[in-house]
């Protein structure tokens, strides 16, 4: 492996980690961490919302249909490039570093946005605010599954990136508030949404800075020591919030340090050391993105286009789809620790696409209204935010550690770049040429859910309860692991090469 060596540990702190009872410090570690998604929720469903606004004589932008789909695919590009940047710079860096650095971007570029005179500028913001939230991404999810037990990390997991629809309902009913033009000018409002989403995020600035470096990342880049007060503080404070007595463990990992590991090294593994799982990684992400991001970028556009809703009552109808998304992984959550991932993504995924070819067919009928159309992307979405957060988790889990954020940010990348990038300019297309080609844009979402799930099935790993070094061991241990054979190969040759005396000189000293 590239890197510079430091040499080689001998440590417990994943077994230490994992057999931690929970308690107010993860509680912590999941606020500070993973509230982000409520940012990002926010983030998409204000832009969703406000898209018919934007293309009104008189707001400051006057964007066309277009140009929101456009504006919708930049975003998402400055996701997936942020992504690759800020997850080769957490996995180089540590996870800390990287993720107070993604939220700073993410607020500046965010008040930025709300000071948009032009398109050119709006754009500009919006590809940092997407690269900020990419980098998040990488960040936030290799920090979580490193520091959250592995008995409860599925549920934890889901939950976290299902509260992206708490975010969703809050910008969902701001948007309400900001573009009632009896409290606010057309020009102002959609403003100010960036503006609040910009206060909340400082806020998770505030709560982010206690939450500690990954020992797990810290053994492996020879940070040893510093790892182990880590950990010992972290038990001593679930010791005393607890009351319980922690236990000895007695599970070791042999670790070759590096100081880095290099791109190259990175790039191999997925592909050489697990195809597989390379496959089943992009499937759950290519699927998952197309849909949400074609569904949500321009479900504005689609309710007030075709079904006639006024531009300042979307907000309305998208807190019950928000809620939908967020209760599918809190209710269900618990079922990918216990049943399995396996089963679980496999259902989630297919269900999820069979109930949205049903809504298409019904939506290019002219069956559904605003409000039936609204449930039924609920019921959809009650299944497939289960599955699209198990795909995070899922590439968070079957690579091993040293490439673990590297993963995530691939996957997220190419996943998005192919979905969620192409979902909204198509969808855009689709809407400018009439219901049935939206329906059409549906079905192709299905399909993609569909065949994700059946991939899943065929080629998933079951983490669920697993040590992550269990799920896939560290390259680092593996290179322990050559190393210490080889040593015992050349003990061997050695042996074997040192003469022995003649049989008659042997038994005179007996």
């Amino acid at each position: 492996m590239s890197g510079v060596q430091t040499g080689t540990v001998r440590t417990n702190i994943p077994a230490r980690l994992d057999r931690l009872p929970w308690s107010r410090w993860h509680w912590m570690v999941v606020l500070g961490l993973g509230t982000v998604w409520i940012l990002d929720g926010l983030e998409v469903t204000i832009v969703g919302s406000i898209a018919s606004r934007l293309t009104e004589k008189g707001s400051g932008l006057q964007l066309t249909s277009s140009q929101i789909g456009q504006a919708a695919a930049i975003y998402v590009a400055g996701a997936c490039l942020g992504a690759l940047l800020f997850g080769y710079l957490t996995d180089r860096l540590g996870r800390k570093k990287l993720f107070l650095v993604t939220l700073v971007l993410y607020l500046a570029a965010t008040v930025a946005t709300a000071f948009s005179m032009n398109p050119v500028w709006f754009f500009a913001c919006r590809f940092l605010t997407g690269a900020g939230i990419g980098g998040e991404y990488a960040a936030i999810n290799s920090a979580i599954d490193e520091l959250i037990p592995a008995r409860v990390r599925g549920r934890v997991d889901l939950i976290i990136n299902g509260s992206y629809w708490i975010g969703t309902a809050a910008g969902a009913a701001l948007s309400v508030l900001l573009l009632n033009e009896n409290l606010f000018a057309k020009d102002v409002g959609w403003r100010l949404a960036f503006g609040l989403g910009a206060v909340f995020g400082l806020a998770i600035l505030l709560v982010r800075r206690n939450v500690p470096e990954s020992p797990r990342w810290m053994f492996i880049h020879g940070k040893e020591k510093a790892a182990e007060g880590v950990v010992a503080d972290i038990e001593e404070q679930v010791e005393e919030s607890t009351g319980e007595s922690l236990s000895k463990e007695d599970d070791y990992l042999t670790i070759r340090q590096r100081k880095t590991i290099g791109f190259a090294t990175i790039a191999r593994t997925a592909w050489q050391l697990y195809p597989q799982r390379f496959v089943l990684g992009l499937s759950l992400f290519i699927g998952q993105a197309f849909l949400y991001n074609a569904v949500f970028f321009t479900q504005a556009l689609v309710l007030t286009t075709f079904l006639k809703v006024s531009d300042s009552s979307v907000g309305w109808y998208i807190v019950p789809l928000a809620v939908g998304n967020f209760v599918g992984p809190l209710l269900l959550g618990r079922l990918f620790d216990t049943v399995g991932r396996r089963v679980m993504i496999t259902l989630s995924y297919v269900v999820s696409g069979l109930l949205l070819i049903v809504t298409g067919v019904l939506f290019e009928n002219g069956t559904l209204d605003a409000t039936t159309l609204t449930i039924a992307w609920s019921v959809v979405f009650f299944f497939a935010s289960a599955g699209a957060s198990a795909a995070y988790l899922t590439v968070s889990e079957i690579f091993p550690m040293e490439t673990r954020a590297m993963a995530i940010a691939f996957f997220y990348a190419v996943g998005t770049g192919i979905g969620g990038i192409v979902g909204p300019l198509l969808f855009g297309k689709f809407i400018d040429q009439g219901k049935d080609m939206v329906a059409v844009g549906y079905y192709i979402g299905a399909g993609l859910m569909i065949g994700a799930g059946l991939v899943e099935l065929v080629l998933g790993v079951e983490a669920a309860q697993r040590s992550l070094e269990d799920v896939a061991q560290p390259l680092t241990a593996q290179d322990a692991q050559d190393e210490q054979e080889g040593e015992g190969a050349q003990e061997e040759q050695a042996a074997r090469s040192v003469p022995r005396p003649p049989a008659s000189s042997m038994r005179r000293y007996h």
